[in-house]
């Protein structure tokens, strides 16, 4: 049984409503910390999901459903920090996740898109740690985690946007670091490769249609040129290193990209 050492904190996980997001939600919720879900589904369709892991971890679980695209709110993740602070009191954790990607050429990505990806992808992340800076430094405590990818440390064809703002987030994790270094707050950025959520999971299953191939063997034509163990990443082992790196061991490592990537980066 998981040892509650995050009695009494709160985590607020953006784009958690499946995936890497959620698995890293029920992994701090095991350790007793209160959780803030987000996401864009409707939140009677988390009801049943919400219930489940309160439930099983006995600690309080809230889902707010919120656009982090500007529109008519031109703040909209102030208007989830407040949410989130008014269901928990305060946010101790921070795990900016939410994302979006688009799939075009560089001279085909319409420009729409490529704002929505700067929004999304790297604004609501200093938008959200900008708000949760200085209540976590009046505590002298806080966790803030940034997630970027392997493309942002190497780059792909069409995915312009992706590769940019996951690039940037790793000198937005860097810059927070240092400013925060005296307060008793971490600042990191996790540095997944192909992890195995819904989305990934489609798309190899879009290669076992299109090459009439066995699951094992998709998963080798998706991942080549990628991670040379040939594995996808599991949503889990994120989630422990989330976990890991919110526990006092991990209280000076600040500032840094932490692959989990199956030996991709070093390929």
């Amino acid at each position: 049984m998981t040892t509650p050492t995050l009695r009494g904190k709160a985590a607020l996980i953006t784009g958690s409503n499946d995936g890497l997001g959620l698995a890293i939600a029920e992994r701090l919720a095991a350790q007793g910390c209160r959780i803030v879900l987000h996401g864009l589904v409707p939140a009677q369709s988390m009801a049943a999901q919400v219930a489940e892991l309160r439930d099983r971890w006995s600690v309080d679980i809230f889902y707010v459903q919120c656009d982090l695209l500007p529109g008519n709110d031109a703040d909209p993740v102030g208007g989830l920090i407040e949410q989130a602070v008014a269901h928990v009191g305060r946010i101790d954790i921070l795990v900016n996740n939410a994302v979006i990607r688009h799939f075009d050429p560089v001279e085909r990505l319409p420009l729409r898109q490529w704002n929505n990806s700067l929004a999304v992808n790297l604004t609501a992340a200093f938008r959200a740690t900008q708000l949760v800076i200085p209540p976590m430094r009046a505590q002298r405590w806080g966790r803030i985690f940034n997630m970027t990818s392997v493309y942002g440390a190497r780059a792909t064809t069409n995915r312009v946007d992706y590769v940019t703002t996951k690039t940037a987030i790793v000198g937005f994790t860097r810059a927070v670091a240092l400013e925060c270094i005296d307060d008793g707050i971490t600042c990191n950025a996790l540095c997944p490769g192909s992890v195995l959520t819904p989305n990934i999971d489609a798309r190899i299953a879009d290669v076992m249609q299109a090459q009439d191939l066995e699951r094992d063997a998709a998963v080798k034509v998706f991942l080549k040129g990628k991670q040379p163990n040939g594995q996808l990443v599991d949503a889990a082992d994120v989630a422990e290193m989330v976990a890991y790196l919110c526990g006092p061991a991990a209280r000076q490592i600040t500032g840094v990209v932490m692959p989990i990537d199956g030996g991709w980066l070093a390929s």
